[in-house]
């Protein structure tokens, strides 16, 4: 048993494989044929999905949404949107694990990054997508959380992802405005001036919107504590179906729903 590092899952079309990140190695602990077959019903395939992560315990003495990643490809990308939130909901609800449908287009980034990469992937036994994402586990993110309050540790994430090569769509800057500084409703430097109190609709959309464009939301809550605002964002990163990582175990929310804690694959 293995009590730290990370368990990194992959739900294939043929096959279900387990691997362990730790200290910058990544080692296959093992890959098996998918426990059922194709056709099942979104129930049945839940419950299947639920019982092989619930044996990952061989592999570590915890398996919670901080310490296991679990990436499905293959026939899951197919499942039409309705089946897949289903089937995410229900992994969420029994394992209390985040069941993450990478898209095809993430999915080749993953191969493309591995491929670029030294020959590590082939010495180390791991398959190409999972050496590619551990390597970068983003291509796109947007950084949430109370930017009066945790302005410092939003910054050190904002840069912890760029130092990863990932794009940050928003904020673009953490330079604020003298004027708004200490205010209700803060703006940096590359928005504009509030025409009036309704116009922080207009800045609350544009930060939302680029949800649609991330890979990942990540929320940075030092403390775990998650404000009113970053609540109302999550509800639109639920309806999109975008991945959400918390930098620490959400606290004081009164509905759970499926994300990750802590960043890096």
């Amino acid at each position: 048993m293995v009590s730290e590092g990370r368990n990194l899952v992959h739900f294939g079309s043929e096959h279900v494989s387990v691997h362990r990140h730790q200290g910058g190695t990544l080692d296959l602990l093992t890959k098996d044929p998918l426990p059922f077959a194709a056709g099942l019903d979104g129930q049945a395939l839940a419950e299947r999905v639920g019982e092989f992560c619930a044996g990952l315990t061989q592999y570590a003495e915890t398996v919670d949404n901080k310490t296991t990643r679990v990436h499905a490809t293959g026939v899951f990308q197919q499942l039409p949107q309705p089946e897949a939130a289903a089937l995410v909901n229900s992994v969420y609800v029994d394992t209390g694990l985040y069941f993450n449908i990478v898209g095809p287009d993430l999915e080749q980034f993953y191969w493309d990054t591995a491929m670029s990469a030294s020959a590590s992937a082939s010495a180390s036994g791991s398959e190409e997508m999972v050496e590619g994402l551990v390597r970068r586990e983003f291509r796109t993110a947007v950084v949430c959380g109370s930017f009066q309050q945790s302005l410092e540790p939003i910054e050190a994430t904002i840069a912890r992802l760029r130092e990863s090569g990932t794009e940050v769509l928003s904020p673009r800057s953490t330079r604020i405005k003298p004027e708004t500084e200490g205010t209700d409703f803060i703006l940096f430097d590359y928005q504009e001036q509030l025409k009036n109190h309704r116009d922080t609709w207009r800045h609350k959309y544009v930060h939302m919107d680029a949800f649609r464009q991330a890979d990942a939301v990540v929320v940075c809550n030092p403390g775990g504590r998650v404000g009113s605002g970053t609540v109302f964002e999550l509800g639109f990163t639920s309806a999109l179906g975008t991945r959400v990582i918390f930098t620490e175990e959400p606290r004081g929310v009164s509905v759970s729903f499926p994300c990750e804690v802590g960043m890096g694959a």
